[in-house]
């Protein structure tokens, strides 16, 4: 388990050490490893030549991109919002054995953290090229964010394929989000119309959540749910439409990552 107080060196030292061993095992995959972590001195700098690789377009050359991302990951709240992040991802998926895996290999951090930049522009009034930036994420990673949205730190997106997530959606800290997962608004209208996402919130695959409403702190929404209410905290929800089944005994089910009808 990576220690959620752990700084931004002695995380990249950790995965630095990872990636080595990762080339000592597969020489095939040296120069790659290389190129994505062995040749940094940083995880912003490394991280942001790796979205740029793999978001360059037309529009967005691989050059701007990552000057836009390394400047974005220089700044002390997004950089901790990394590391709680590639934490998240490492302490909640048994499927991740390792810091360099999540940095390296999971398209939902990689969503995640680009939309972290996206959301920088947009707050800096660069809304064209936050919205440029918007569309690149969601062709290259099938997660479509808004940059307008307002998203905590230490959050997973498990899998991440077909997450939508509104304009005025609100996603708390250490909130856990699997494939196929909508916060959106429920039609045409205006304003404030998203969903907002208390601490503590895990939303299972496939699950719909829609309109301007609230799930508590601490509930679990349950696979393929359609939640169009607000949900008190710490609630078991589920249904078409959702509905409160039960009661969460836990603190924080993001972390636990248990998806059944237990509470």
């Amino acid at each position: 388990m990576i220690d959620t107080q752990m700084s931004e060196a002695e995380l990249w030292q950790k995965i630095q050490l990872e990636v080595n061993n990762m080339a000592d095992e597969e020489p095939t995959l040296r120069g790659f490893l290389q190129a994505s972590v062995l040749g940094h001195n940083r995880l912003g700098p490394a991280l942001a030549k790796l979205l740029a690789d793999k978001l360059q377009s037309v529009p967005l050359p691989a050059e701007l991109l990552a000057g836009l991302f390394e400047s974005s990951f220089a700044d002390p709240d997004v950089a901790q919002q990394l590391i709680c992040d590639i934490t998240a991802i490492v302490e909640r998926d048994s499927a991740c054995s390792c810091a360099a895996c999540a940095l390296l290999y999971y398209k939902g951090f990689h969503a995640l953290s680009a939309w972290r930049a996206a959301h920088q522009l947009w707050q800096n009034g660069q809304k064209s090229l936050a919205q440029a930036l918007q569309h690149a994420i969601s062709t290259a990673f099938g997660v479509d964010i808004h940059p307008a949205a307002t998203i905590g730190k230490g959050i997973m997106f498990d899998h991440a394929t077909g997450i939508v997530i509104g304009e005025t959606a609100v996603i708390e800290d250490c909130v856990s989000i699997l494939q196929s997962v909508t916060l959106g608004g429920t039609g045409k209208e205006c304003g404030d119309r998203h969903p907002k996402v208390r601490k503590g919130v895990l939303i299972g695959p496939g699950a719909k959540i829609l309109g301007n409403i609230e799930i508590g702190e601490g509930s679990k929404i349950i696979a393929a749910s359609v939640v169009l209410q607000n949900i008190p905290p710490h609630s078991l929800v589920a249904g078409v439409p959702a509905r409160v089944i039960g009661h969460v005994d836990v603190e924080s089910p993001a972390e636990l990552m248990d998806q059944s009808l237990n509470g």
